[in-house]
């Protein structure tokens, strides 16, 4: 606790101090705030480097479907990787969260 005095998370603290206002977090120890905020931050690059590991997943699936489509001399980078609804999607279900849209009726 005491090394979160000079350290600034990436979540700024206006944002952090907004988000605990609304779900009725009273507390005035920045620290606090600052270990809920690393917390959150952890949180969402976990998620987003799961989404990564299943968009790579699935462009090595395709196999060499992607690599045909390209032209001979194309400069384009291999490693490029697309991340996708999808990819993201799937990240989420395993930490419990459902992220699909609501299915509409006509």
């Amino acid at each position: 606790m005491l090394m979160l005095d000079e350290y600034e998370p990436l979540i700024p603290d206006e944002v952090t101090d907004f988000y605990l206002q609304r779900v009725g977090f009273d507390c005035q120890d920045p620290r606090l705030k600052r270990l809920l905020a690393l917390a959150a931050q952890k949180f969402v690059s976990d998620i987003a480097a799961d989404a990564y590991q299943h968009a790579r997943i699935r462009t090595n699936a395709a196999g060499g479907r992607s690599r045909a489509n390209q032209l001979p001399g194309s400069s384009r980078d291999k490693t490029r990787t697309t991340l996708t609804m999808e990819d993201l999607s799937s990240a989420l279900a395993e930490y419990g969260i459902n992220s699909r849209k609501p299915e509409f009726y006509m």
